[in-house]
């Protein structure tokens, strides 16, 4: 049986501190290039680099969110939450997809919008060259912070032997994941509004620049929508990772007790919880102290092998022939869609329970 690495509870808080030195170090460059853009654009009069200082402070804001998120998600459950406040992760950002797509590329639609409108007269060249001054220093700040994030997501994927792309779409942190869309979409950002700028100082067109914003406001709009998108998910109630839903099938069936496995039922609490509800079928001639025994000796199990952290349901029932024939049918179709996304690197795990 391939058992994931899904790493422990130590290695989730050395990611932690790593995730919040990304967060800063990305915090801090988004404050000072907001700055230097809002200044240099309201100099320049150029609707593209305002757009790249509202994308900025629309990052600001939404590194403080990712901050929040790492401290609050750490509470204890408590009655009102018994399964803990993993969740917490998703909400804050959810809230920073929201401020990438109204701070971000609400503003900077408005200021394409406005540049194919004006005439295009307020500009001046040694303002415009200050303008792609600043751009270029925003490149290497954005750059920097990008490689920061990128170096985290390189040494997690090593860490549980997957490759770079297979890391990105696994259960990664929220916050690291948001990091990494806000700088990518920065750097490319900044790009575009080099382009816009040069081609209005070259050719005195200010519709160069209009359409730099626009594309700017829709890179932006799209990468809100995404990140929107896969916190929805997470927050309504997702199942983990086909591999370790897998696993754990397949460590029950192992069980020499356990007769069928009916059905395994996940939900991602957050990125250290799980909770795992199992209807099992045992073998036959256990009495009801046997059955306790065997169901806590499976649930510790299950904790330490797959490195299953939260709460673990077993429902001990009689399986029925259609229970049966559903159960092999959905381990087959588990079976697919857990092979379809393991690379050979993540195929090395120990034969066996």
């Amino acid at each position: 049986m391939s058992a994931p690495q899904d790493g422990g509870a130590t290695g989730q808080r050395a990611d932690d501190s790593t995730t919040k030195v990304t967060v800063f170090v990305a915090l801090a460059a988004n404050l000072v290039i907001a700055v230097a853009k809002a200044v240099g654009g309201a100099l320049a009069h150029s609707p593209a680099l305002l757009s790249e200082a509202a994308h900025s402070v629309a990052d600001s804001l939404n590194e403080v969110f990712l901050l929040a998120s790492l401290k609050r998600s750490k509470r204890k459950p408590d009655a009102d939450h018994p399964f803990g406040y993993g969740k917490e992760r998703y909400f804050w950002s959810l809230l920073a997809a929201v401020g990438i797509f109204v701070m971000g590329g609400c503003f900077s639609f408005f200021q394409g919008i406005e540049a194919l409108r004006s005439t295009g007269t307020g500009e001046t060249r040694g303002g415009y060259a200050a303008g792609l001054a600043v751009l270029g220093v925003a490149l290497v700040a954005e750059g920097t912070s990008l490689a920061k994030a990128l170096l985290q997501v390189r040494g997690q994927a090593r860490r549980e032997g997957r490759g770079m792309l297979r890391q990105l779409r696994a259960g990664m942190d929220p916050a690291l994941r948001t990091v990494l869309a806000e700088d990518s979409t920065a750097c490319l950002g900044v790009v575009l509004a080099i382009v816009g700028m040069g081609l209005h100082m070259a050719t005195g067109k200010v519709v160069y620049e209009a359409w730099a914003s626009l594309l700017i406001g829709g890179l932006l709009v799209y990468v809100a929508y995404r990140l929107g998108a896969e916190a929805r998910g997470q927050l309504i109630g997702e199942a983990v990772d086909p591999q370790l839903r897998h696993a754990i099938r397949e460590f029950l069936e192992w069980q020499p007790e356990v007769d069928t496995v009916t059905t395994v039922l996940t939900m991602r609490l957050g990125l250290e919880d799980t909770l795992v509800a199992a209807r099992i079928d045992l073998v036959a001639g256990l009495d009801s102290e046997e059955v306790e025994e065997v169901s806590e000796r499976i649930k510790e199990a299950m904790r330490e092998k797959l490195q299953v952290q939260g709460q673990i349901f077993l429902d001990i029932t009689e399986a029925s022939a259609a229970d049966r024939l559903r159960a092999r049918r959905e381990r087959q179709a588990l079976e697919r869609a857990a092979h379809a996304g393991t690379e050979p690197a993540e195929r090395n795990g120990t034969a066996g329970p």
